[in-house]
C-alpha cells in the first residue's frame, strides 16, 4: 500500500451514526480529516435509538464506556438504561464537536466504486486513486432529493441489529395471512413510545418468539402489563446460558473469561506451536470454567425444572456473542405464571387462532398478538449497500466461511479503499469499535500499511477456522471474537506500533480483566 500526498485532504464519508460512525467521525478529526458521516434518521445513537424503553446495558457500565470520555458521576447505576446510555452517546458527540460533521436524514442508497487503478489486482489504499460514488437521498422532503457524493474513502457502521428484520420461513399456506390476530417484527414493537406499547399490548393474548435479549424484554414488558391475567408465551427453538449477573458463585466472571490467561485456554488464530500445545493442556481447565458457569446459571434460574438447559456449552455462548443478561425478575415472572416458557419445534407456523408447532400433536398456541423478536439480517443490510454484485458477493463470502471475511474485522482485501467496523461484535461492542476506528486512523494516516491480499486473506481464514471451532453450530456464521479480545486486540496495537502488553505488573497482565481503559494514550 503506498501512501497518498496530500491525504489530509482526501474526502472521507462515513455511513451510520451509531456507536462505531461516531468513533470513525471522531479518531478521522484527530487525524486532520473533514469527514461527512451520513445518518438516515434525525438523531444519533444507532440501535440505541430503536430499543425497547426497558432495555439495559448488557455490561457492566466500566465495560462500555469511552476511553476517553468516563460517564458521568450521576450515573449511578451499574446497567444504566435506554435514556442514559443515549445521553451519554449524545454527550460524547457534542464533546467531541461531532455533529458539525453529520447530515442527518440521508439514507445512503448505494455504493459505487470507479476504479483508477493500473488493474494490477492489488489493493492500494490511497495509489490506485479511485473514488466512492456515494448516492444519498435526503428522507425530509415528500419528493425524495437525491444527491451524489464523490468520496476517496467510505467507513460503512450500518451495524448488524438493524433496518432488515429476520423474518423466519414458515410451511406453505401456515404463514401470518392464516392467522386472524396481528404478527410483528421486534423491530416494530421497539419504536412505540411506553404508553403506546402498554395500549398495544394491554388484555391481549401476546406470543413472544424468540428467548435472547429483546425476546426477554418484550416478555417483561408485557406481564408487567397483562400479569397472570394474560401470560405472555416466549417461544424457545434454542435455550441459552443466559446470564442471571456477572459474579458467578461469587467470583468476578471477568476473572474466568475475560482476561490473558484465559485466552491461554483456547486455540488462537495464527497460534506457533508451543500456544498450540498450551492451549491442548489447558483444555481440562477450559472445560472446568465452563461447566462452573454452567451449574451457576442452571441453580439461578433453574433451568432444569424448566426444561431449558441448553445442549452447548458456556463457551460456545461467548464465543458466539450470543451471551444476554437475563432481566431483573424474569424468572420469577416465570414461577407466577405472567411468563410461559414454550420450547418449540425447530419450525412453526400460524393457524386461525394462533401458532403451530410443526411435528407437534398439540393444540395451537392461542393468540392475538404475535411478536417476532427473531432478530436481524445484518448480513443482507450490508450486502446490499454495494452497487457492484462482485462486491456483494464478496462481502457474503463462501457458503463454508464463519463470518464476514474481513481482514482485523475491518478491511475486505478485494474491496478498495472502504472499512466496515462495528459488524463484528465482541463482549463490549463499544471498546472493540473503538480500537478498531483508533486502527483505521492510524492507517489512514499512514503510520502502517497493510499486508498484501493474499496475506490478508490467509490472516482471514485462521479467524474462520477459530469460528467455525469454538461458536454454537447454529451461530457460526456470525461474526465474534468474544473468546479472544485481547488477542485481537494485541495484533491492532502491534499494527499501529503500540506496545500490546497495557497493564502494570506480571500479575495484573495475565490475571486481571481487560477493557477499555486499559488503552488510553
Amino acid at each position: 500500500m503506498a501512501n497518498f500526498d496530500g491525504r489530509k485532504k482526501a474526502v472521507i464519508a462515513i455511513i451510520g451514526g451509531g456507536i462505531s460512525g461516531l468513533l470513525a467521525c471522531k479518531y478521522c478529526i484527530s487525524k486532520g480529516f473533514d469527514p461527512i458521516l451520513f445518518e438516515s434518521e434525525s438523531s444519533i445513537g444507532g440501535v440505541w435509538t430503536k430499543t425497547i424503553g426497558s432495555t439495559k446495558l448488557q455490561t457492566p457500565k466500566p465495560v462500555y464506556q469511552f476511553s476517553d470520555f468516563p460517564w458521568p458521576d450521576s450515573v449511578t447505576q451499574v446497567f444504566p438504561d435506554q435514556q442514559m446510555v443515549l445521553e451519554y452517546i449524545e454527550s460524547y458527540a457534542r464533546h467531541f464537536d461531532l455533529f458539525t460533521h453529520i447530515h442527518f436524514n440521508s439514507k445512503v442508497l448505494n455504493l459505487n466504486f470507479e476504479d483508477g487503478s493500473s488493474g494490477d489486482g492489488e489493493w492500494n489504499l490511497w495509489g490506485g486513486k479511485g473514488k466512492w460514488n456515494v448516492t444519498v437521498q435526503d428522507t425530509r422532503t415528500i419528493s425524495p432529493q437525491i444527491q451524489i457524493y464523490q468520496v476517496d474513502f467510505v467507513v460503512v457502521c450500518v451495524g448488524r441489529f438493524s433496518q432488515v428484520p429476520n423474518m423466519p420461513e414458515f410451511p406453505q399456506n401456515k404463514g401470518p395471512e392464516a392467522f386472524e390476530g396481528e404478527v410483528i417484527h421486534s423491530m416494530d414493537y421497539s419504536k412505540m413510545d411506553s404508553s403506546t406499547a402498554t395500549n398495544f399490548v394491554k388484555g391481549k393474548q401476546v406470543a413472544v418468539v424468540g428467548f435472547q435479549k429483546s425476546g426477554m424484554d418484550i416478555a417483561m414488558e408485557c406481564s408487567t402489563v397483562n400479569g397472570v391475567e394474560h401470560p405472555c408465551t416466549v417461544l424457545i427453538r434454542t435455550p441459552h446460558w443466559n446470564l442471571p449477573d456477572y459474579f458467578p458463585w461469587g467470583l468476578n466472571l471477568g476473572y474466568l473469561f475475560l482476561n490473558r490467561f484465559s485466552e491461554l485456554m483456547v486455540h488462537k488464530p495464527g497460534e506457533g506451536f508451543l500456544l498450540s500445545l498450551l492451549a491442548t493442556i489447558l483444555s481440562p481447565l477450559r472445560w472446568a470454567f465452563s461447566k462452573y458457569i454452567e451449574s451457576y446459571i442452571k441453580h439461578k434460574h433453574q433451568l432444569a425444572k424448566h426444561g431449558m438447559v441448553p445442549e452447548h456449552s458456556f463457551l460456545n455462548e461467548l464465543s458466539s456473542c450470543s451471551v444476554s443478561l437475563v432481566p431483573e425478575g424474569f424468572y420469577e415472572r416465570v414461577e407466577e405464571g405472567s411468563i410461559k416458557l414454550v420450547k418449540k419445534a425447530e419450525s412453526f407456523g400460524f393457524s386461525k387462532k394462533g401458532i403451530v408447532l410443526e411435528g407437534h400433536a398439540t393444540e395451537p398456541i392461542k393468540s392475538d398478538l404475535v411478536i417476532l423478536a427473531t432478530g436481524f439480517n445484518g448480513l443482507d443490510n450490508l450486502k446490499h449497500i454495494f452497487q457492484s454484485k462482485k462486491y456483494q458477493e464478496f462481502i457474503a463470502g463462501s457458503d463454508d466461511s464463519a463470518a464476514v471475511p474481513l481482514y482485523r474485522e475491518c478491511i475486505h482485501p478485494r474491496i478498495p479503499q472502504l472499512a466496515i467496523i462495528g459488524f463484528s461484535e465482541s463482549v463490549s461492542n463499544l471498546h472493540t469499535s473503538e480500537i478498531r476506528c483508533r486502527w483505521l486512523g492510524e492507517l489512514l494516516d499512514g503510520k502502517f500499511m497493510l499486508p498484501s491480499i493474499k496475506v490478508m486473506e490467509k490472516d482471514i481464514a485462521e479467524w474462520d477456522k477459530y469460528k467455525k471451532r469454538y461458536s454454537y453450530r447454529k451461530y457460526y456464521r456470525r461474526s465474534c471474537i468474544g473468546a479472544l479480545h485481547i488477542w485481537y486486540n494485541d495484533q491492532l496495537c502491534k499494527d499501529m506500533g503500540w506496545n500490546p502488553k497495557r497493564k502494570k505488573g506480571l500479575w495484573a497482565e495475565w490475571f486481571e480483566p481487560y477493557g477499555s481503559m486499559d488503552y488510553i494514550g
